[in-house]
């Protein structure tokens, strides 16, 4: 299992919030690169990137922090927030994005999604898939849709994706827990797909927890900013 440590970027600056609230937001002191450096030096290969404003925005507000971080890191960059069209997510690729995660488009634009499915491999695409109450919220969480995860899953691995970002949004940024039994669900109906867990992980157990099921990865982001997790401590699990 991959342990892949999160920046979230609002306004440039490496931020946290709970539960998707803007309202609610943390920031916190190292800028973006600075904090990629961290990651890179306690061993960690990838990096989760979300651009906040860009996501409630629909333009990339955070590219050059990513440009930097390409060209000074050796680190594997997945990321999302921003992503709308063909056009937008060719222009991440272009600037030597690892993976592009693929969110509302995949649901309220499936042309477009299909498009850029086609034009490049799918294991480049990560489609997150936002869940509450085992179903598809897009639009930031803002929007609720008539679309379980398991058919928006059906859906896009029927395209050719395997990897799906799995969030539970009633835990994200809440340090209270992950939700172990959804991804056992989904993993037991979707043994053959790389699912990336994510939201609500709250101290080292709890990752180690997640790795018990054997996920392709797991996101861990507020847990380090708030130091729950020791960065040595996590770098060094093996799962």
């Amino acid at each position: 299992m991959l342990i892949i440590p999160a920046i979230d970027l609002y306004n440039d600056s490496v931020v946290r919030l709970t539960k998707g609230d803007f309202d609610n937001i943390t920031y916190y002191k190292n800028s973006p690169l600075e904090q990629a450096k961290i990651f890179e030096s306690f061993g960690f290969t990838n990096i989760h990137i979300v651009d906040l404003l860009g996501s409630k925005t629909g333009k990339f507000a955070a590219l050059e922090s990513v440009k930097a971080i390409k060209a000074q890191t050796k680190l594997s960059v997945e990321f999302g927030g921003g992503v709308r069209d063909f056009k937008s997510a060719n222009e991440l690729f272009s600037l030597g994005i690892d993976n592009v995660i693929i969110g509302s488009l995949s649901v309220k634009r499936k042309d477009e999604f299909e498009l850029i499915i086609k034009d490049n491999h799918p294991d480049k695409i990560i489609v997150a898939v936002d869940i509450l109450d085992e179903m598809v919220k897009v639009s930031g969480w803002t929007e609720e849709t008539a679309i379980s995860v398991y058919d928006h899953i059906n859906y896009c691995k029927n395209l050719g994706v395997s990897k799906f970002l799995c969030t539970d949004i009633s835990r994200d940024g809440m340090l209270i827990g992950t939700n172990i039994e959804l991804y056992k669900k989904i993993m037991e109906q979707y043994p053959s797909i790389k699912l990336i867990a994510s939201g609500g992980i709250k101290d080292i157990d709890d990752v180690k927890k997640v790795g018990e099921i054997h996920p392709y990865a797991v996101i861990v982001g507020k847990a380090i900013y708030e130091e729950e997790i020791d960065l040595k401590e996590l770098a060094q699990i093996v799962v």
